[in-house]
This record gives structure tokens, sequence and C-alpha cells, in this order.
């Protein structure tokens, strides 16, 4: 039987994908998501049609989740399937639409313990909201007084209660890198989450562990906790703190700790082989007008005054030229599938021969001057391998901004990073929910394209599976992903805490096995510990 996962703002799902999709003895799911919760209805729509794959993977049925998603059938048509809609059914126990701290607390316990079914050995897992605690959020609010009073620091709360009253053998919270240093009212707020989550009530007591170093609270700094997705396989340099709590009393073994990858993956490796699409126009937009925008921007150049102005006009016109694509991508783009010789991790992970083609790869719209500064910051990039600033971009590109202007006494411009391109050659910058506002920090780095990043892109560096599908409009999809944790981290982590609980099973059965053999002939065996069989290793 499955180990029950509960998931605690759950977002679109990407840690509990990653949970979900490791497998155990005979290929069986080695977990299960027995619940997952989730404030947001465009997000809870995302799980719940992730809960319905899940459920109908690996029968016939699921082809009709590939017709759903090519966009050959409506919902209307797929929910009628009577596999389908058995699916959806069950999708409807998992996938929960609640607000945690807000919504009746004794009817999510019920909720809880009715997924958990008796199972004593289970793992909660979950991030807590991180406004409170992430740098930028904590940027815009530099001048609010009343930030640090902000109830938000303390949904970690909801997420402690639940390991109160439940007891989880195990959980895995996930929050933001600003969490080490945020403080409320003066106080440190990471050192009372461990405190809290170490001694969640009398009686009840977790080792909170690192997932890449030993030890636990007493003898781990802050900074242990840490994770830098990029030295794990993951396309984006995300910095993330995770925290392994391990309920103590149990006999729980010291963990394998997340193994780095030799080589960093990079955004090149990751996208490259989706299909080539161009940009769209916010007014008036055709292949020709797109077209004359493109070959236009090298122009804006001209009075660049650097040793390099010719150069980069050469190289933004080759780029210019180059600039063929018609297409601007779509909800599904058909494709055939060309199994690498030899797939990477990633790639193993990403692929799905199954799928026929591209999900949710479509250019969103830009204005015409904006398509020339896209042109600039890539081409620069390409040149000289790093994405350029706005304090060497030549003035006839400088956006006529607010958060852009020239100190008149030190001629500064002191909103630098407005435009960020994506180099090809190392991993991705943080892809986050402000993705969803405007492409600037999300440019591709391929000239041709003149474009900011598709949904597919971001899922792509997010480590999204292709066949993992977004509800909601095009601004929505983009807020989801940003808001996700690496599903593929989240694999690996799995793949820890899968060792964890096998250990712990194979040591009770041999405490067992040890208590019986010294048992006097005859004696009746007393209070035995429950006994679990341990699952094989698998990927």
């Amino acid at each position: 039987m499955p180990v029950p996962i509960i998931d605690l703002f759950a977002g679109p799902g990407g840690l509990g994908e990653g949970f979900a999709s490791l497998q155990g003895h005979k290929r069986q799911p080695f977990f299960e998501i027995a619940l997952s919760i989730e404030k947001d209805a465009v997000a809870h729509r995302t799980l719940t049609l992730r809960a319905v794959f899940r459920r109908l993977r690996g029968t016939k049925d699921v082809k009709h989740y590939y017709s759903y998603i090519r966009g050959e059938i409506d919902e209307a048509a797929f929910r009628r399937i009577p596999a389908v809609a058995s699916a959806f059914e069950h999708a409807a126990t998992e996938a929960r639409c609640l607000e945690l701290g807000k919504s009746d607390a004794a009817s999510i316990d019920r909720e809880i313990r009715a997924a958990l079914k008796g199972q004593e050995t289970w793992v909660l897992i979950g991030g807590p909201p991180c406004q409170a605690y992430s740098l930028a959020g904590r940027s815009r609010r530099a001048n609010d007084k009343d930030f640090h009073k902000d109830e938000k620091h303390f949904l970690y709360r909801e997420y402690l209660r639940i390991i109160q009253v439940h007891k989880p053998t195990i959980f895995v919270m996930e929050n933001v890198k600003g969490l080490l240093s945020s403080k409320h009212s003066g106080d440190p707020m990471f050192e009372k989450i461990i405190t809290d989550l170490s001694l969640p009530t009398e009686g009840l007591e977790y080792e909170i562990r690192s997932f890449t170093k030993k030890g636990d609270g007493s003898s781990l700094e802050p900074t242990d906790y840490l994770i830098h997705s990029e030295r794990h396989g993951i396309p984006q340099s995300r910095h993330r703190v995770i925290l392994l709590g391990v309920r103590k009393g149990l006999d729980m073994p010291q963990h394998q700790l997340l193994a780095p990858v030799a080589r960093p993956v990079t955004v090149k490796q990751a996208i490259d082989d989706l299909p080539r699409i161009r940009s769209k126009l916010s007014r008036g937009d055709s292949v020709e007008a797109w077209r004359k925008a493109v070959q236009a921007a090298p122009s804006y150049v001209k009075g660049w005054r650097t040793e390099n102005e010719s150069v980069m006009i050469g190289t933004m016109r080759a780029f210019a030229a180059a600039a063929t694509s018609t297409t601007t991508g779509g909800a599904f783009i058909p494709r055939g599938y060309r199994r690498p010789k030899k797939p990477t991790e990633l790639q193993q992970w990403l692929h799905d021969r199954s799928l026929g083609g591209v999900c949710q790869h479509e250019a969103r719209a830009h204005m015409a001057s904006d398509l020339a500064r896209y042109l600039f910051s890539a081409s620069f990039a390409h040149l000289w391998g790093y994405c350029p600033r706005l304090d060497v971009f030549p003035p006839k590109l400088l956006p006529d901004h607010i958060n852009v202007h020239v100190d008149r006494e030190s001629e500064a411009i002191p909103f630098k990073d407005r435009f960020r391109v994506q180099c090809r050659n190392e991993p991705s910058t943080t892809v986050v929910a402000h993705i969803a506002k405007d492409g600037h920090y999300y440019i591709h780095y391929d000239p041709s394209q003149c474009r900011s990043l598709t949904v597919r892109e971001a899922a792509r560096l997010q480590t999204f599976p292709d066949n993992y599908v977004f509800a909601g409009n095009r601004t929505e999809q983009y807020t989801q992903v940003g808001n996700a944790v690496p599903p593929l981290l989240a694999h690996k982590l799995a793949k820890i805490v899968r060792s964890l609980l096998n250990e712990m099973s194979g040591r009770r059965r041999r405490q067992a096995g040890d208590a019986v053999q010294k048992r006097p002939a005859g004696s009746v065996p007393r209070n035995l510990p429950e006994q679990r069989p341990v699952l094989a290793e698998a990927g």
C-alpha cells in the first residue's frame, strides 16, 4: 500500500508531483497523494486535472486525457467518458479548494483523517505562502511601518497545527530564501519556526534536518537548510529553504544527502528542442508588421558611442534577417517525437512520447519598442555571454519608465535589471510569479525569436513534465508556474524520504525478528512495533 501524502498550500502541485511520481516495489507508486489543499481556484483546477491524469495513467483510458489536452475534445465531452468521470470523482476527494487558517479547522481535520484511512506512517508536505518572507515582498513594503506586524508571517502556524494534531511520520516544508533573514517585531522568524517545529506540543518532538548537510536543528546553521537547485540538476538558480522533519522515537536513521550534479543544466538544454516561434505585436500584429519592427531595431543602437557599436548593429541585423518564424505558437502544437539516443535525466523526466506535440507554447505580445530592447539584449548576450544592464543600453533604447532615470549628479541608473536575458549556457534566474506581469525578466536567448519565454518554456525551467497542463488564462498559468516547487527536485527529495521509511521499516522487521527469537517457547508477543513491508528502491 502506498504511503499517504498530505499536501498543504499545494499551489499547482509541483511538490506533490515529485512525490507521487516515485515508484517502489514492482514499479507501483511508493507515495500517493491522499489529500492536497489549495485556496486558489485556478491552481485547484490544475491539481484536479493532474489527479485525473494519475488515475488514468497506466490504463487504456489515458488516451482520452491526451485527446483533451491536444484540443481534440472539449472538457464537457472529456468528462462524459465513464472512466474519466470516475477519475474526476476520485480527484474531487483528493484535491480540495480550501484556505488554511480561515476554513473550519475541525472540517479540515476530518478530511485529513478520512484521507489517511488509519495509516500511521505518512508524510506531510507543503510550503506556507511566502509573501511576508520574500526579499522582493519586503523590498516593495520597505516603507510600510506595519509590515513586520503582518500576520502572513504566521501562516506556518496552520502547518504547525496540523503537525500537532495529526503527527506525521515525516514532514517536508519549503519556503523562500528570505525566511532566513525575516523578522517579526524584531525577532528572527527562522529561529522561532525551527523551535516550534522541533517541539510542536508536549510529548511530540521532531528532528529538523537538512537535505544537504548532516545534523539537526541543534548543530545546523540557518544557511545549511538552503538548497541551490542548480547544484542538483535543475536548470534554474532557484534557492529555497527546505526542512526535513523526522519524528523522534521512531528509530529513524540518518538520511542520504541530496547529491550534486557534475555540471549545471543550462537553459539551452532545457528548452532548445521546443518549436521556434515569433512574438506578437501588441498593436497591429501581422507577420509583416512584426518583421518590420524587428528589422528596425538595429537603428536604435546608432549613437551608442562605444567601440562595439558597429559590431552590435551588424549582429542585430543578421539576427533580424534570420527572424523568419511565422507562427506565434498555440495551446497545442502537433509534433512528432524523436527520442534522443542518450537522453539526459531532464529529458527522461520531461518528455512524453504519447503527447504528440507541445502544450501551452504560445508567445505573448510586446510593444515594438520592447522588441528592439529584446533584440539588443539577446544579441548582447550572444556576443559576450552575459546579460546587459540598463547602464550600458544605448540611449535610444532606454525605456520611459519611473524606475529608469538618470540621476543628474551621479548619472547612474538605479534600476538596472529591467531587461534580463536567460543566457543559453547557464541555468536560468529564478522563475517567480512576476513572470505573469511582463516578460522583461525572461527574454529568450535566441535573438531571431525576439520574445519572452512561453508558459511551456517557464514550466520546463521549473521541470514540469511536458504532459503537465495548467488551468486558467495565460497570466494565471504563468503565476502557477512561478509559485511552484520544481517537481524534479521534489522527486529527488522524495527518494531520500523513501529511503528513510524503508530503513525504518527494515529496522522494525529486524527488531521484531530478534524479539521472536529471544522469546521463551509458548509466550505471547506484546507491543511489537508496527510492521510494514520494505519496499524496493526504484527510479
